[in-house]
């Protein structure tokens, strides 16, 4: 099968994580008889030194004609005075828009040979800890009405939350779909005893979970599951959730697993069409030293593979080498510990594909 990649490499350490999963990639291809063309478009700093533009239209243009898009990382203090329009963070949010990518998936997943990285103690997380964030993406108060006014006390600003019944339901059927291929249970997070959004929410929550008796559903409010996370996060399996709560849950859960440098993540539209990336930053202080982990960025490859291209086979078998790889011992400078063997970016990308 052929399939049609943009890849953004981005800004720091973006091209040398993208590069090493380009190998991986076709090293899949190669065993599994797959093509995957991919064109390098611009967007973030880069693009601005190049265009004056975070996010030009051609980049637009060919991501929408791709099956699917890879994405590095962008942005560094290079570009932190710029406007707010055109700050290089302002290439996310317009390629969520214009691609139409509603839902985002972070698993926060910590592999057993990484265990004694997460901050928990060993009762609380055991061996493991797998935990799939669904977060909308392209509503609430992000995306709402904003401005400023002469308000009580002189001068204030607001930004309003507003979501509509059909973001609701197609955000909380992505989070029940998901669950039926794990362990067919969601947590429902919003703050329904204060917000009327998120009274809407639950009540929508409630009409999707119909169509799928066999999970089980659950609604917590979102100061209680920051709290729970730490508490127990073994109770959750999927949770799903609005905007600007996914923003900041997904990151809590993600320094369960220890190093933010191992998660992948997903934004999906609907369809098949979805947009991949690690959820680290472009770390400029390492670019090009041959330092940074790739992993994340590989094991959102492996996301691509299963939810845009239906190649379930194909991404467990990048998962499974990464795990091997970590099994033996390898290590980048972000997840190294006693007793370990330091590797660079490039080398620890040929141990997965010698794994594959």
């Amino acid at each position: 099968m052929n399939f049609n990649i943009a890849t953004i490499p981005g800004d720091g350490i973006g091209p040398d994580i993208v590069e090493q999963t380009i190998l991986v990639l076709d090293k899949i291809g190669e065993k599994y008889g797959h093509r995957f063309n991919f064109t390098e478009v611009l967007a973030g700093g880069v693009a601005i030194d190049k265009t004056g533009e975070p996010l030009p239209q051609e980049t637009i243009d060919i991501c929408k004609k791709s099956d699917a898009v890879l994405l590095g990382a962008v942005g560094g203090p290079k570009w932190d005075n710029l406007p707010g329009d055109k700050r290089p963070e302002k290439a996310l949010l317009g390629l969520r828009g214009e691609l139409g990518l509603f839902a985002n998936l972070r698993p926060a997943l910590l592999h057993k040979p990484l265990k004694d990285a997460c901050p928990l103690k060993a009762e609380i997380i055991g061996d493991s800890l797998d935990i799939l964030v669904v977060r909308e993406l392209t509503g609430g108060i992000y995306f709402g009405e904003r401005g400023r006014r002469t308000g009580k006390y002189g001068e204030e600003a607001y930004d309003t939350e507003t979501y509509s019944v059909k973001e609701v339901e197609r955000i909380a059927r992505v989070g029940f779909e998901a669950a039926m291929k794990r362990n067919k249970k969601v947590t429902s997070v919003d703050k329904a005893n204060i917000l009327e959004s998120s009274r809407l929410w639950r009540a929508v929550v409630e009409e999707v979970a119909k169509d799928y008796p066999q999970v089980e559903l659950n609604h917590m409010y979102v100061d209680n599951a920051a709290m729970q996370l730490i508490r127990n996060p073994k109770q959750f399996d999927v949770i799903v959730t609005s905007n600007m709560f996914g923003d900041i849950l997904s990151d809590e859960a993600s320094m369960l697993t220890g190093s933010i440098g191992m998660l992948p993540s997903a934004s999906l539209a609907e369809g098949s069409f979805g947009l991949y990336e690690p959820i680290h930053g472009s770390a400029p202080d390492i670019a090009g030293q041959n330092k940074a982990n790739p992993i994340a960025t590989i094991l959102s490859a492996a996301m691509m593979l299963r939810y845009s291209f239906g190649l379930e086979e194909e991404a467990q078998a990048i998962e499974n080498a990464v795990t091997k790889v970590l099994e033996q011992g390898y290590r980048t400078g972000d997840i190294m510990s006693e007793g370990m063997k330091l590797v660079g970016t490039k080398e620890i990308g040929q141990l997965i594909i010698n794994e594959l």
